[in-house]
């Protein structure tokens, strides 16, 4: 069984203080990244131009600025985690190199499309549409690599993948619920029946994590169905479950009301997916705290030297309130129906 350290010194409290932000900026880094590659992989659904001039636009001031949760996360591993830094990115080499070219293909063809003469923009539009899809795929298949803490069985490469597609089906459901807060019109019923059909698929990944995490390790098995803890955590499945049915019955009834210029009840589905990634987000910490790689790895094994970690969390107190103040700045500044955006 695992002895907790002192906290009330340094080297106990500073670790666990680093793994809060590294875990708050990766959520931060899901949700709010997730919506706009899931909007890009949504891109090719489009009937024309001007409703895909509109899709970009809904994620044109935000989507640069939603990366920097990546940067902060993966920064914090490195110099505050340095041995867990190896071996995770050690081992997810591949897909890591994968979700950069991904991303910087993004970059590259949302750049390029708002400038390039009409009939150079289906080329960009394919390429924004590739880079998303496939960071968002790496994305998946690291976080299923991270279940099963890094099995290189035929098995378990085999149930990465399927979360790189679950992943990917879960963006999507974030980006068609932003679509239907940011749009109206033809394009606004077309983001209601792209929700509808990633609803499921979202679901399954969920079901599939949630049933995979306890078989990875004994103690996380104990920490979910030892007794009292299987009642005290039946409220997250059950949450989670009530808000797949409440997104359920709002893609049913959001047509009609949007027929009739209802726009009442259109952020009930980016707002239930949003509460879904919360509570899967807690559930996976709960399994995995205070391992890093399961099994293998803590929270303070991997941790650098208290010293070190006296240093950088200054600097962490500074830049992180700042990043949080302008995310909101932005996201109040910009707020409201999208039009096609123009330079």
């Amino acid at each position: 069984m695992l002895t907790l350290p002192d906290l009330s010194q340094p080297s106990g409290w500073l670790p666990l203080a680093f793994a809060l932000v590294m875990a708050l900026a990766m959520l931060a880094y899901v949700i709010l990244d997730g919506y706009d590659l899931g909007v890009g992989v949504l891109l090719r659904r489009a009937d024309d131009e001007a409703q895909k001039d509109t899709m970009i636009a809904s994620i044109g001031p935000f989507w640069d600025a939603n990366e920097t949760w990546l940067v902060l996360g993966v920064g914090v591993l490195l110099v505050a985690f340095p041995l867990a830094h190896g071996v995770i990115l050690g081992a997810l080499y591949l897909p890591v190199a994968l979700m950069l070219f991904g991303l910087t293909l993004r970059g590259v063809a949302f750049d390029f499309r708002v400038k390039a003469q009409a009939e150079h923009k289906p080329l960009w539009d394919r390429a924004f549409y590739a880079g998303s899809l496939l960071a968002g795929w790496s994305q998946g298949f690291m976080l299923g690599g991270l279940v099963t803490g890094f099995n290189k069985d035929w098995g378990a490469q085999v149930f990465s993948v399927l979360i790189g597609l679950c992943l990917v089906a879960a963006y999507c459901l974030l980006g068609a619920g932003w679509l239907i807060m940011k749009t109206e019109g033809a394009l606004q019923l077309k983001a209601v029946r792209w929700a509808q059909t990633s609803l499921w698929l979202t679901a399954a990944g969920v079901a599939a994590i949630s049933l995979a995490t306890p078989w990875v390790s004994p103690r996380i098995f104990d920490k979910w169905f030892s007794f009292p803890n299987v009642m005290l955590l039946l409220p997250i499945p059950a949450m989670t479950v009530a808000l797949f049915v409440v997104m359920a019955r709002s893609l049913k009834r959001l047509p009609t009301r949007l027929a009739q210029h209802n726009q009442y009840g259109v952020a009930v589905p980016f707002a239930s997916t949003v509460g879904v990634f919360l509570l899967a987000f807690y559930g996976l910490s709960y399994s995995l705290f205070p391992w890093l790689v399961v099994d293998k790895l803590t929270v303070w094994n991997a941790a650098s030297a208290p010293e070190a970690l006296e240093v950088i969390f200054y600097g962490t107190v500074i830049v992180l309130p700042v990043i949080i103040a302008y995310t909101v700045f932005a996201y109040r500044v910009f707020w409201g129906k999208s039009t096609a955006l123009k330079y």
